[in-house]
């Protein structure tokens, strides 16, 4: 089985974004990116995280060929092939619809520096253009809002994060998604202080050795 580890993963993974409520039912997406083979391990459209088997993820080379398995592979695969064929420090994506981000999203708001854990994504996390999910165009748009970055909030839609393994995807999710409902329950009574640009380099300086999730 190729990338049966990655594979594996994303099993694993897949049930984490259902318990820590990053996701329902059956949206959003996964994929990690084996840069020896050229090869990305995605979850495939529509099944259920809980019923998902290794067998059941696709591997697919970066033109966006099944190499394989025998499931319909994710309708965002472009949103994952872009990242692992232009930026090298991405290996691993995920995609979810949680409540805050997206409500954020649904706003087309960029979330701010309201607290110095968004420094794990970035200074800040952008909101990419809306597109039709699946489309070349909304891969593009949330590309370009993620540059300098390791999330995005994709409008009217989600949340997008990348990083160098899953490990680390999920924790960046999971931090983005509590720091989005930080902000949404501040507006929601006055106006959120805003951390200065200088504080959030050193904030990103300092978790380049401390905010990491180690294998």
């Amino acid at each position: 089985m190729l990338l049966k580890y990655e594979r594996e993963q994303i099993v694993e993974y897949g049930k984490k974004l259902i318990d820590t409520n990053l996701t329902r039912g059956t949206g959003g997406n996964l994929s990690v990116y084996d840069d020896k083979s050229g090869l990305m391990a995605i979850t495939p459209s529509g099944m259920d995280y809980y019923e998902l088997k290794a067998e059941d993820i696709l591997v697919m080379d970066l033109e966006g060929k099944v190499v394989e398995g025998t499931k319909v592979p994710s309708t965002e695969y472009e949103m994952h092939r872009i990242f692992y064929v232009r930026r090298d420090d991405i290996k691993a994506i995920i995609h979810t619809h949680p409540v805050y981000t997206t409500t954020l999203a649904c706003l087309n708001w960029d979330l701010p520096p309201i607290h110095y854990l968004i420094a794990l994504a970035g200074p800040d996390v952008k909101c990419a253009k809306y597109a039709t999910f699946g489309t070349k165009e909304l891969a593009e748009n949330a590309f370009e809002a993620m540059k300098g970055r390791k999330a995005v909030l994709l409008a009217n839609h989600g949340l997008l994060v990348g990083a160098e393994d899953l490990p680390n995807a999920f924790n960046i999710s999971i931090q983005i998604e509590y720091v989005a409902e930080l902000y949404y329950r501040a507006k929601s009574i006055g106006e959120p202080v805003l951390l200065s640009s200088e504080e959030m380099e050193l904030m990103m300086e300092k978790f380049k050795t401390y905010g990491q999730v180690r294998k």
